[in-house]
C-alpha cells in the first residue's frame, strides 16, 4: 500500500455500531465488564481507548512497523525509552540535540546513574572510542535540531549491534513521509506527534513505533504503568491531521527548498543550515535514507549579529516567532533562548549552535509570499 493511501485509510474502521467512517471519540474513563471472570477487552482508559488504539495502528501502519504506543507528549515517549535502562548503563546521542531531551538527560536521568555521551555523530566512527559493556542505547536525531546535521541510521544500527544496543531514532523533523528507521534497522522510532503528523498546532502528544514484541511489551508496562497517556480528543485530532500528511509534506518540501535556495543567494545571509544543498555535509546520506528534504531550516546573517537576528525575528509578519514546528503555518525560532536554553551556552557553541541561529519551519502557505515576508524583513536589517 503507498504512503497516501495508509495515510487515509491505516488503523481506521467504520465504527460497528453506526458505520460511522471518522474513529468515534470515546470519552470515558471506564468500562462496564460482564463479569470478574470473563472479562475481555478494555478495562481503563489509561490502559486503552478505542480512539487511541485506532490512532496506534495508522502511525505503526505510516512508519512500516508492527506496533506503537502514543504518549501525552514527545518528552513523555522520550521518557519511557529512558527507563528501559538501568543505573550504571550508557548512552550515546549526538551533541546537536533538542534542548528538551538534553535537558531530561542531563538534568533528570543522570542523577540516577545513566551515564550519556553528547558526540559528533555526523562521523559515526566517533562514537567507536564510546563503547563498551555499558553502552545501552543510540538515541539519535536526523535531521537534527536545529543544525539540520544528518546522521546515517544504517551506520549507527551496525556499530550498536556490535554491543547489543538498541537504536532509538527521534523522526521528529522528516516525519514517516520523508524516512523510515525502522526499515534501516532501528529499534525504536520516536516522534514529537505535536509536529507533523498532528500538523495543525492543536495537539501535544508522542509516539514510539517498534517491531519487536518484546521490546513493544516493556514499552507498553511503563506506558501503562507511568500513565503519560494522550486522551481520546486528542487522539481524534492527530487521526484528522494523518489523513493529509502527505499532502501537507509535499508542499512543506516544495516551500523548504524555495527558500533554502533563496536564502542561500541573499548577500545579508551567511550560512544556511539545509539537507537538500549537495554541499551539506551528508548530503549523500541524506539522499540515501530521506525521499526528499523537508521543511525544516536554519540560518545566520553574515557577522553572526545578534542584534540584527532579533530585528529580523520581530519584523515577520507571515512567520510568526514561537516554538514548535509541523504546522500549516510557517514559524520563525530562535533557539538559544527558545527551544535550545536549557543548553549551557558552551556547550552549544561546541556544535555550532550559535546565539545568532534562527530557524524556520516553513509551513504550507504560497511559497512567493513566504519569502516576500523574508524579504522584507531582511531590508530592515
Amino acid at each position: 500500500m503507498k504512503f497516501g493511501t495508509k495515510a487515509v485509510h491505516a488503523g481506521v474502521e467504520p465504527d460497528p455500531s453506526t458505520g460511522a467512517i471518522m474513529t468515534p471519540i470515546y470519552q470515558t474513563s471506564t468500562y462496564v465488564q460482564e463479569s470478574p471472570a470473563k472479562h475481555k477487552g478494555y478495562a481503563y482508559a489509561r490502559g486503552a481507548n478505542p480512539t487511541r488504539n485506532a490512532l496506534q495502528k495508522s502511525i505503526a501502519a505510516l512508519e512500516n512497523g508492527k506496533f506503537a504506543l502514543c504518549f501525552s507528549s514527545g518528552m513523555g515517549a522520550t521518557d519511557a525509552v529512558i527507563k528501559l535502562l538501568n543505573p550504571g548503563d550508557e548512552v550515546i546521542t549526538s551533541n546537536d540535540l533538542y534542548g528538551g531531551s538534553y535537558r531530561m538527560f542531563r538534568r533528570v536521568f543522570e542523577k540516577y546513574g545513566i551515564k550519556f555521551h553528547f558526540i559528533d555523530l555526523t562521523d559515526v566512527n566517533n562514537a567507536k572510542s564510546y563503547i563498551n559493556d555499558k553502552t545501552k542505547l543510540f538515541w539519535i536525531e536526523t535531521p537534527t535540531n536545529p543544525l539540520m546535521n544528518i546522521v546515517d541510521i544504517k551506520a549507527c544500527v551496525d556499530l550498536a549491534k556490535q554491543c547489543k544496543a538498541w537504536v532509538a531514532v527521534d523522526n521528529t523533523f522528516a516525519s514517516p513521509y520523508l524516512q523510515n528507521p525502522l526499515d534501516l534497522g532501528a529499534d525504536i522510532v520516536m516522534h514529537s506527534v505535536t509536529k507533523y503528523l498532528g500538523g495543525h498546532s492543536d495537539v501535544v502528544m508522542g509516539a514510539l513505533v517498534i517491531n519487536d514484541e518484546k521490546l513493544y511489551q516493556e514499552l507498553a508496562f511503563i506506558h501503562n504503568s507511568c500513565g503519560a497517556v494522550p486522551g481520546p480528543q486528542d487522539s481524534f485530532l492527530v487521526l484528522r491531521g494523518i489523513k493529509t500528511l502527505h499532502l501537507r509534506m509535499e508542499r512543506h518540501c516544495l516551500n523548504g527548498r524555495k527558500i533554502a535556495e533563496y536564502l542561500k543567494q541573499h548577500p545579508k545571509i551567511g550560512k544556511v543550515y539545509w539537507p537538500g544543498f549537495s554541499d551539506h555535509p551528508n548530503h549523500a546520506i541524506a539522499k540515501k535514507q530521506m525521499r526528499d528534504f523537508g521543511g525544516m531550516l536554519s540560518f545566520t546573517l553574515k557577522g553572526d549579529n545578534l542584534d540584527q537576528a532579533i530585528k529580523l525575528m520581530e519584523s515577520m509578519e507571515l512567520f510568526s516567532l514561537a516554538e514548535s514546528l509541523g504546522g500549516v503555518e510557517s514559524l520563525i525560532n530562535h533557539p538559544a533562548s527558545m527551544t535550545h536554553a536549557s543548553i549551557p551556552k558552551e556547550e552549544r557553541l561546541k556544535s555550532g549552535l550559535v546565539d545568532s541561529l534562527i530557524r524556520l519551519s516553513i509551513g504550507v502557505e504560497d511559497g512567493e509570499d513566504l519569502i516576500a515576508d523574508l524579504e522584507r524583513a531582511l531590508a530592515k536589517v
